[in-house]
């Protein structure tokens, strides 16, 4: 597997490889503390510049891709998404660090995100795709069994969060073969949203 940094791009976003230039772009997004509510660390207001500057330390080391996300139907930013976790011997990555602004929530903006994350990951080779999150995130669950991952199960008291309490962490995965299953459901999602860089 060789997954390497690039810039993806469908009809409804383009996730581009985080740079020191998007601090100040990605700053006023992460503000809402809701959004850090069920993470392990938090990267709001005063917690900002630790959390981007350990996404761009774990991006330099090789561990870690960290994308911002760009809706194409307003044009603006809307959150971010990473691989993590990279493990190119054993043909893996993670897919997390997902967040997005409230009003990109329940959109196009998800399943066209996972459609370039999961696509360019199995293009480079990878046999598995992970997606881990918060016992308590059933938001997140559900999108993910909505797009076809398979539920792996539970660790309980599994990580501590920044709040300082023990979660239960949930496992999802996706392997090579069940892809293209996956990526059809992704289109047929997707086909929902008509002329989506024009609205």
């Amino acid at each position: 597997m060789n997954l390497t940094p690039q810039v993806l791009e469908n009809d409804f976003v383009c996730l581009e490889p985080m740079e020191e230039r998007h601090r100040e772009i990605l700053r006023p997004l992460a503000a809402d503390e809701d959004i850090w509510s069920l993470m392990t660390l938090r990267g709001y207001g005063p917690y900002f510049d630790d959390w981007f500057s350990l996404m761009l330390k774990t991006q330099a080391d090789g561990s870690q891709i960290s994308h911002v996300v760009w809706r194409k139907r307003t044009g603006e930013a809307v959150g971010h998404s990473a691989y993590l976790v990279i493990s190119p011997t054993n043909a893996r990555a993670e897919i997390g660090w997902t967040w997005y602004t409230a009003s990109a929530r329940a959109t196009e903006v998800n399943p066209a995100c996972k459609h370039l994350l999961l696509g360019r990951l199995f293009d480079c080779g990878a046999e598995r795709a992970e997606l881990k999150t918060h016992g308590l995130n059933k938001r997140s669950q559900g999108a993910m069994l909505k797009m076809g991952a398979k539920y792996e199960g539970t660790l309980r008291r599994q990580m501590r969060t920044w709040r300082g309490d023990l979660r239960d962490t949930v496992w999802f995965s996706v392997l090579k073969d069940e892809w293209p299953a996956v990526r059809d459901g992704l289109d047929d999602r997707l086909a929902d949203y008509s002329n989506p860089a024009a609205t």
